[in-house]
C-alpha cells in the first residue's frame, strides 16, 4: 500500500465518492427519514425495558424481563465497560444507517484491494460492484444490522492476512489485529465463522506454495504473527465474547440436557441446533443460477411488475379497476425455489459473473486458487439439505457447525470471492507484460462461457413448471386462473432477465475488446465498466430496497403503536407476564409493552423454548400459572382481540408445601405435566444433593410479596411463621443472579425446570436478587489491557514508519 501525500490525496477523493455513493443510494436519510427494517422492529420491541431503564438511569441493566420471561441482554445491544472497539467502530460508521453500512461495504473491500497491489481505480471499481451485491443490498432492507455490519469488515481481515503474507509484518498484524477486532465487535458470529473456512482454505493454499517454494520459515512466521494478531483482537472483546459464550450455553444454541421429545420418544442427542433447523435454508442447485441471472426462480415472494405483468392484464380483464388490480400485482408471490421466504436473489451481477471467469483463465498463482476454493466451498455449503453429504459432516464432524442455521447465507463468501477474482483479471488486463493474443484469448473463451451458460439456462427453462412450495396455499388465496397467471410472470421474468444479463456481458466484453485493442485508454474503460456494473447491480437491487422503504425517523422510533388492550393493561401497576398466542415465540411486539413469555430472537432462552414444546402447546395451564401469565390475549368469533384474565396466575413468588425430586432433566421436565405449581415445586435433587428437606409446614397467612421491580434488582419482603420453600416466577439463570436474605447472600436453586426457588426462614424477611454478572467485571478488565497494548502497537508502528530506512547495500 503506497501512503505517499499523491495517493493519500488519491485515496481520501475516492473515500469522497464512497460517501457520495451511499448516500445517493439511501438519499431519503437526507430528508430525516428511516429504512423500516423489520428485524430491527423486532429488536427494538425485545431491547424496549433496556434502552427506558438506560436512560432513566444511566445504568447498563444487562437483563430484560420483557421477552421470554427473562434473559440477558448480551444480545440486545448491551455496552460493556472500556470498550474502546465499539467507539472506534462509531466513528467509521458516522453516515446515517443504512448509508454507514453501504460506506463500511465500500471502504473495506477497497482496501482489501489495495493490500493485493490493485490498481486504485480498479479497487474502486470492485468496491462499487462488492457493496451494490444484491444481497448485501437486501439484508439491509430487513434489518440484518449485524450481519452487514461484520461483512463489512470481513474484507480488511482478509487484507491484513494478505499483507503478513507479503512480509509486510508490522502493517498486517495491525490490521489484522484491528480489522478482526472490529469484526468481532460487530457480534455475528455466524458471519466470522464462515469467513474463517476461507480463511483455512487460503492457508492451505499459502502452505501449498510454501512448500513447493521452500518458504516455510515465512509461513510459520507469518501464522504466528496472524494467531497474535486474532488473539489481541479476541481479547480487545473479551467482555462481549465471554459474555456470549455464556449465554449461548444457556440458549437454544447450547447442548439440550434433554434425551426426549415432547411425545415421549427418544431424542437424538445434538450439542447444537437439529439439522432440520440448521439446513431449513438451504439454496437450490438450480436455484445457484441467480447469481448470474437476477429473477431466474421470481426473485421475491413479494414482486412488483406492475402493469407489465399477465395477472395485472387478467384482473383489469376481470373487471378490476386499474388501481385495484395495480395494488394487488405490486406484490405477486413470483419466488417459486425451495426456500420458505426469501427476500431477494443473491445476485452477483452477470458482469462480475464474467470477470470471475475472466480471472480464471488469467489470474496466475495462489490467489486465484483460494478465491476459486472459498467460491466453491461456499457454493457446495449452501445447498444444504440438497447435497447432504457435505452437509451432515460439517454438522457432525466440523467444530461449532451445528451452531448456526440458515446455510444459504454462506454464500456471502462466494460473493466476495468473486469480484475480487474479477477485478484481479482486470489487473492482468491492464499489464503490458501479459500478451494481447493471451488476453484476447481469454476474453473471447470468458465471454463463451458467460454465453453458453445463458443458452443452457434458456434450454433448462424446458424443464420447470414454475410452480412453487406454497402455491397450494396461494391458489387457496387468488384461485386457480389469477395463480396460472402468476406462474407465467414467473416464465416471463425468467426470460428476461437472462436476457438482461446476456446483455449486459456482450456490452462489458466489447468494451474490454476495445481496451485490448488499445482503442480506449485505461481511464475510459473503468469508468465504461463502473457504469455498467452499477447500472446492472444498482437496477436489481432498487427492485427490493428503495425510497419506499423508507419511513418518518419516529415511525421507526416507536415501531408499535399502543392498542386500547395495551393501555387497559398497563393500568394494572402489579408485575405480571402476557401471553400473546398469535405471537408466540416469534414476535416482540408485546415485549415492547409488557413483560412477555415470548419474543423474537435467533437464540432464545432453552428452557423457556422446551416449556412451550413440552407444556405450553400441550395446554398446561400449570406451566402458565408459574410463570405468572396473567393475561392472555386472545380473540372472538369476530376476530376481535381481548385480555382475557388468568385468575389463577401464581403471582410474583409463593411458599410451597411439597419439593417433588427427580433425578434428571428428563424427568424434571415430565414432572410437570401432573403438579400443583402452587403448592408443590418440582427438583433435580442430583443437582442439588444437599437439598433434602422435602416438606415444609404451610401457614394461609404466609405470604412474600414484590415490593421494589428493576429489570436487574428484585425486592421482595416475606412473612412466614414456619421455614419456608418459596418459589420466584422467575427464570433461573445460573450466572449472574444472586440472591440474599437480610443483605446475607444465600443460596437458591433452579425448580420447575425453569424458575428460581430458595429456603425462607421464619419470621419477616426482606429477599433481594440482584444480577451482577461477574462475566462483566472480568472480561472488561481484559478488554482494557488488550485495547491498551494494541494502541500502543499502533502508535509504535507510526512511529516506525516515519524512521529512515537503511538504504540496502549494492
Amino acid at each position: 500500500m503506497n501512503f505517499s501525500p499523491k495517493a493519500i490525496i488519491t485515496h481520501i477523493c475516492v473515500i469522497g465518492l464512497f460517501l457520495l455513493a451511499s448516500l445517493v443510494y439511501f438519499y431519503p436519510v437526507l430528508q430525516g427519514k428511516a429504512i423500516f427494517q423489520s428485524d430491527i422492529a423486532q429488536y427494538k420491541g425485545m431491547a424496549k425495558e433496556r434502552d427506558d431503564f438506560k436512560e432513566v438511569t444511566g445504568e447498563e441493566s444487562y437483563w430484560t424481563n420483557s421477552a421470554f420471561g427473562g434473559m440477558p441482554t448480551y444480545q440486545l445491544g448491551a455496552n460493556y465497560p472500556n470498550d474502546y472497539i465499539k467507539k472506534l467502530d462509531r466513528l467509521i460508521r458516522f453516515l446515517p444507517r443504512p448509508a454507514d453500512y453501504l460506506f463500511l461495504y465500500f471502504i473495506g473491500f477497497y482496501i482489501l484491494l489495495l493490500c493485493l497491489k490493485v490498481d486504485f481505480r480498479l479497487a474502486a471499481l470492485g468496491a462499487i460492484a462488492f457493496g451494490f451485491s444484491t444481497y448485501l443490498i437486501i439484508i439491509l432492507g430487513v434489518g440484518h444490522n449485524a450481519k452487514a455490519h461484520a461483512l463489512g469488515y470481513i474484507p480488511m481481515v482478509l487484507g491484513g492476512i494478505v499483507l503478513v503474507f507479503r512480509k509486510k509484518y508490522l502493517l498486517g498484524f495491525i490490521l489484522t489485529a484491528l480489522a478482526m477486532a472490529l469484526e468481532i465487535s460487530a457480534n455475528h458470529y455466524q458471519m466470522t465463522y464462515y469467513f474463517m473456512l476461507l480463511v483455512l482454505i487460503l492457508g492451505l493454499v499459502q502452505l501449498i506454495y510454501a512448500i513447493k517454494d521452500k518458504k516455510l520459515k515465512h509461513f510459520f512466521l507469518s501464522v504466528g504473527i496472524l494467531i497474535g494478531a486474532v488473539a489481541l483482537s479476541i481479547a480487545a472483546n473479551a467482555t462481549g465474547l465471554m459474555a456470549t459464550k455464556e449465554y449461548a450455553d444457556w440458549s437454544t444454541r447450547g447442548k439440550s440436557e434433554l434425551t426426549i421429545n415432547p411425545d415421549g420418544t427418544p431424542k437424538q442427542p445434538s450439542n447444537g441446533l437439529d439439522k432440520e433447523y440448521i439446513t431449513q435454508y438451504s439454496y437450490g442447485i438450480a436455484e445457484s443460477l441467480n447469481l448470474f441471472v437476477p429473477r431466474l426462480f421470481g426473485g421475491s415472494g413479494n414482486e412488483d411488475l406492475g402493469k407489465n405483468s399477465k395477472a395485472y392484464e387478467y384482473l383489469v380483464g376481470q373487471g378490476l379497476s386499474p388501481s385495484k388490480a395495480m395494488e394487488l400485482s405490486n406484490g405477486l408471490p413470483l419466488y417459486w425455489g425451495e426456500q420458505p421466504i426469501v427476500a431477494g436473489p443473491a445476485y452477483v451481477g452477470a458482469i462480475v459473473f464474467f470477470l470471475f471467469v475472466l480471472g480464471l483463465f488469467l489470474v496466475k498463482g495462489k490467489h486465484k486458487w483460494w478465491l476459486l476454493g472459498g467460491a466453491l466451498l461456499s457454493l457446495l455449503l449452501s445447498w444444504g439439505k440438497n447435497f447432504p453429504a457435505l452437509t451432515n459432516f460439517m454438522i457432525d464432524y466440523f467444530p461449532l457447525y451445528n451452531k448456526f442455521r440458515a446455510v444459504s447465507s454462506i454464500q456471502v463468501v462466494l460473493e466476495l470471492c468473486l469480484p475480487v477474482l474479477g477485478v484481479l483479471g482486470l489487473r492482468q488486463l491492464f499489464k503490458k507484460s501479459v500478451n494481447s493474443k493471451d488476453k484476447l484469448k481469454a476474453l473471447k473463451l470468458s465471454f463463451f462461457v458467460a454465453v453458453g451458460l445463458a443458452v443452457f439456462i434458456f434450454i433448462l427453462k424446458a424443464f420447470f413448471d414454475f410452480d412453487g412450495m406454497r402455491d397450494e396455499m396461494y391458489r387457496g388465496y387468488f384461485g386457480d386462473e389469477l395463480m396460472t397467471m402468476i406462474q407465467r410472470d414467473r416464465e416471463a421474468v425468467y426470460v428476461s432477465d437472462t436476457i438482461r444479463s446476456l446483455i449486459y456481458v456482450t456490452l462489458a466484453a466489447v468494451a474490454l475488446w476495445f481496451f485490448v485493442k488499445e482503442k480506449i485508454g485505461k481511464n475510459a474503460m473503468v469508468l465504461i465498466m463502473a457504469g455498467l456494473v452499477l447500472f446492472d447491480l444498482v437496477g436489481v437491487a432498487l427492485r427490493y430496497v428503495n425510497e419506499d422503504d423508507f419511513v418518518r425517523q419516529r415511525e421507526m422510533n416507536t415501531p408499535f403503536q399502543a392498542s386500547q388492550i395495551d393501555h387497559a393493561l398497563q393500568e394494572d401497576d402489579s408485575v405480571y407476564r402476557v401471553f400473546d398466542p398469535q405471537e408466540g415465540l416469534n414476535g416482540a411486539r408485546t415485549s415492547y409493552f409488557h413483560k412477555s413469555i415470548g419474543g423474537y430472537h435467533a437464540a432464545k432462552p432453552r428452557a423457556l423454548q422446551n416449556l412451550f414444546e413440552y407444556h405450553l402447546y400441550q395446554n398446561n395451564l400449570q406451566v402458565l400459572n408459574m410463570l405468572n401469565v396473567k393475561y392472555i390475549i386472545q380473540q372472538d368469533e369476530e376476530g376481535n382481540s381481548f385480555p382475557a384474565v388468568n385468575d389463577d396466575a401464581n403471582g410474583n413468588a409463593w411458599f410451597v408445601g411439597q419439593l417433588l425430586p427427580v433425578s434428571s432433566a428428563n424427568e424434571e421436565i415430565e414432572a410437570l405435566k401432573d403438579f400443583n405449581s402452587k403448592l408443590q415445586a418440582v427438583v433435580n435433587t442430583k443437582e442439588y444433593p444437599r437439598l433434602t428437606k422435602l416438606r415444609y409446614e404451610t401457614d394461609s397467612l404466609a405470604h412474600i410479596d414484590l415490593v421494589d421491580y428493576r429489570p436487574n434488582y428484585l425486592k421482595y419482603e416475606s412473612s412466614n411463621s414456619n421455614d419456608g420453600f418459596a418459589v420466584f416466577s422467575e427464570m433461573h439463570y445460573p450466572s449472574g443472579w444472586n440472591a440474599y436474605i437480610d443483605g446475607k447472600p444465600e443460596e437458591h436453586y433452579k425448580v420447575d425446570y425453569a424458575l428460581r426457588g430458595m429456603k425462607v426462614p421464619s419470621g419477616k424477611h426482606v429477599i433481594e436478587f440482584k444480577f451482577e454478572p461477574q462475566v462483566i467485571e472480568t472480561g472488561s478488565q481484559i478488554t482494557l489491557a488488550a485495547c491498551i497494548l494494541l494502541g500502543l502497537i499502533i502508535v509504535g508502528g507510526v512511529g516506525y514508519s516515519f524512521v529512515p530506512k537503511k538504504p540496502k547495500e549494492s
